[in-house]
This record gives C-alpha cells, sequence and structure tokens, in this order.
C-alpha cells in the first residue's frame, strides 16, 4: 500500500508517478472520499466530546443529590448516536482502504520509462550463446526421447499446462533445486524456511495478490477460504506479519523451496508447449526484510545471488531492468534475469528480483524500532533463486548433444551420484 499521508497530503504527485505505469489515479475520487472520511470524523468525535461531558455532568449531578434523569436520556440517546457516527467513520474509511488497496506501488526514480517489455533495459550480459553443430531441438523433444518428460500421462490426470517427471530427469529436478538451496544456505547468508503451501486471503492481501489479481490464483473450495500459493513469496514474506523487529535483527533473509500454482489466466495461448508456462511448478525463491535505507543495495546483491546460479551452472543469460510499463503493481524496482534457449533463439525470463520498498510492509503491519525511534514499516524484497522448471529447461537445451545425449553441469554432478551425461 501506498502511504496513505502522501497519498493525502500530495496526490498529484502520486498521480504523475503513476501516470508512468500508464494508471491514472482518480484524484477527484479520491478528494471525495477523504472528505466524506474528514466529516465523518469530526461527526464522531463531536458526538463523543458530548456524550462523555454528559457522563460527568450525571456524575456531578448525582454527587449534589439533583435529579439527573434528563443528563441520563441525553447520555443513552448520544451513546446510539456515537454508535451510528462511528459506523459512517467505518464505513467510509473501509471504502478508502479498499480503493488504496487497488494502487499499484510508486516506481523508483532509476526505473526506465517504457510501456511495455520491448522497452527493458539490458543491464549485462554473461556467457556466449552455444554454438551448435546441428539443429537444437527444444526441450520437449529432448526429454521425451530421453523419457523423461510425459505431457500426455499430466494430461490425463489434470489437463493442459502440467507434466510428468521421470527416472533421470525427475532427479536432475531435485538436484537443482537441492543446488539452489545449498548455494543461497551455505555462501549467500539465507536460512532455509518451510511453509504452509495453502494461506488465508490476508496473506494475498498483505503481499499485494489480492484483491488485483484473483484471476490468477487457485482458490480451495471449503469452509476456511484457502489459496493456492502462487510463489513462496507469499507465506515466506508473511512471517513478519504483524510483528516489530529490533534493530539488531535486520536483514533477515529467508529461502524456501515450494510448488507453486498459478492459473495463468492472463496468459491464454502463451507458451502452451512445454514446462515454461505450467500451472504447477518449483521454485527457490529468496526474501529480504531489511532496513528502509539498506533496500537498494539489498536488490542488487539480491539480483547476484540469483545470477550466481546461472553461472555456476554454466547458463548464458542477461540481466534487464524492467520497464515502468512492465513491472508488476507491487514492485518498486525489478530486474529479470533471462537465460538463453537455444531452440528458441531468444533469453526467457528465469527470476524477477523485486524491491517492493514500504508496499507490503504496510498492508502486513511488518514493522521495525529504530533506535529511539517509534516503529516504522520495513521494506520487503524478494527474487526466483531459480524457478526450477525453467532452470531444467535450460539445462536440456543449453547442454544436450548430437547424440542425443545431455551432459551434466559440473556444479550438479555431485548431486547425481558422480554422472556427467544422462540418457548414455
Amino acid at each position: 500500500m501506498i502511504d496513505p499521508k502522501m497519498v493525502r497530503s500530495d496526490p498529484e504527485a502520486v498521480a504523475h508517478n503513476l501516470a508512468r505505469r500508464g494508471y491514472a489515479l482518480d484524484v477527484a475520487r479520491l478528494r471525495t472520499l477523504e472528505e466524506q472520511r474528514k466529516a465523518a470524523q469530526i461527526e464522531a468525535d463531536r458526538v463523543r466530546a458530548e456524550r462523555n461531558a454528559t457522563a460527568k455532568a450525571v456524575g456531578m449531578a448525582k454527587g449534589r443529590g439533583e435529579d439527573a434523569s434528563a443528563l441520563l436520556a441525553r447520555g443513552e440517546q448520544l451513546t446510539g448516536e456515537l454508535a451510528a457516527a462511528e459506523q459512517a467513520l467505518n464505513a467510509v474509511q473501509g471504502e478508502l482502504e479498499g480503493w488504496l488497496l487497488t494502487l499499484p506501488n510508486l516506481l523508483h526514480e532509476s526505473v526506465p520509462a517504457g510501456g511495455g517489455e520491448d522497452d527493458n533495459l539490458e543491464v549485462r550480459r554473461w556467457g556466449e550463446a552455444r554454438a551448435f553443430e546441428f539443429e537444437p531441438l527444444d526441450h520437449v523433444a529432448i526429454g521425451e526421447r530421453l523419457g523423461g518428460l510425459d505431457f500426455e500421462a499430466a494430461a490425463r490426470i489434470s489437463g493442459a499446462r502440467f507434466v510428468v517427471i521421470r527416472g533421470e530427469l525427475a532427479r536432475l529436478h531435485r538436484a537443482l533445486a537441492q543446488f539452489m538451496l545449498d548455494l543461497h544456505t551455505q555462501e549467500h547468508g539465507y536460512t532455509e524456511v518451510y511453509v504452509p503451501y495453502l494461506v488465508q486471503s490476508q496473506a494475498l492481501i498483505g503481499t499485494g495478490q489480492l484483491p488485483k489479481f484473483e484471476e490468477d490464483l487457485f482458490a480451495v473450495r471449503g469452509a476456511q477460504g484457502f489459496y493456492l500459493i502462487p510463489t513462496a513469496e507469499v507465506p515466506v514474506t508473511n512471517l513478519v506479519r504483524e510483528q516489530i523487529m529490533p534493530a539488531e535483527a535486520l536483514p533477515l533473509r529467508f529461502v524456501c523451496h515450494s510448488p507453486c500454482f498459478r492459473s495463468e489466466a492472463g496468459s491464454a495461448g502463451k507458451d502452451t508447449r512445454g514446462m515454461i508456462r505450467s500451472h504447477q511448478f518449483d521454485k527457490v525463491e529468496m526474501v529480504q526484510i531489511v532496513r528502509p535505507e539498506d533496500s537498494y543495495r539489498a536488490l542488487e546483491e539480491l539480483v547476484g545471488h540469483a545470477e550466481q546460479v546461472l553461472k555456476r551452472l554454466e547458463l548464458p543469460f542477461r540481466t534487464v531492468a524492467l520497464c515502468a510499463g512492465d513491472i508488476s503493481a507491487s514492485s518498486a524496482k525489478t530486474y529479470d534475469l533471462e537465460v538463453w534457449l537455444p531452440s528458441q533463439r531468444r533469453y526467457r525470463e528465469i527470476s524477477s528480483c523485486s524491491n517492493f520498498e514500504a508496499f507490503q510492509a504496510r498492508r502486513m503491519q511488518a514493522r521495525w524500532r529504530a533506535p529511539q525511534g517509534k516503529p516504522e514499516p520495513v521494506h520487503t524484497l524478494n527474487g526466483s533463486g531459480l524457478a526450477v522448471g525453467r532452470t531444467l529447461v535450460a539445462v536440456l537445451e543449453n547442454y544436450q548433444q548430437p547424440d542425443g545425449t545431455v551432459l551434466v553441469p559440473a556444479a550438479l554432478r555431485a548431486y547425481l551420484g558422480g554422472r556427467e551425461r544422462l540418457g548414455a
């Protein structure tokens, strides 16, 4: 959530910032709601003050032995009026808060201008795309040749956008996740966590998926109102929900391997072949909770941690800064890592690393106490480190051999009993 005080005090500046995204802030509606809130607050305060004064007068009258029946009757009337005034105040405050929850985050000044992914700014590249002496296959053909990817079986079980992974490819998939976890915990200072895969709506409101993106979520039927997590970002970031952390506890760094579930409602017709865009996939997620003054340094660090996974796997990639028109609604600044896929002859997203500043923290009431200061919102960050399925895709395509086998990246061989080649 944007700072409500800033929205009230300088709506034009907020509107100017959001316009970079192509979002038109309804300033007139904001002013109407704020005027209604102020009027309701003034009325509630007036009635409360009169009721308190009347209660005091009743006590004084009784102390003097006087008849207080008229004052008592007025007190009862004011109690009813106060209940009505507070109900009206709560209604307009609820409407204002609900409206604020629909607003995207303010963009950091360094976010590039632009209206879509074609305007994203390449920051750097690492590695060289391999020159194949044969026509490279895509991961679907490679996986099916190895007997490790079965989309037909998955379709019989669950429909489109699912996969069954078997045998040595299932082991490779598991090895990738284990390698990522070991790298982040042993070298990058993250604490591994295991979290629920079912969350309630307030957790999704806290990280910004609700109310705006409900169509992309899988709701679970039943009385408890659960949702399947779209990313471990949701439960992991909510670990600090409604907490006030001492200054010395920050920064916090968490890493989590989990399945992710997405309906892909806004992606109909995109990447229907293979594992690039699935309803269920695994991801290793990094989350940092930091002091506000440290968050942009932490963002660069987070990106570096994700890049290290690709470097250790020797996969060519590029890092891009997302432009104003392509960045997620909750993020203040985002870098994407895009890995080279030979079959598509282009880079494809494999990680997204974002600084949300205080946007999520305000929604979650996650705060820290500065030395000799009052509690204020922390800054939250997260990044994929990495999407496991897409990393499997990249390994299969970049390490394929003309005889149909796939070399195992050196960094993964210890996780596969020393194997150097799959499909031999």
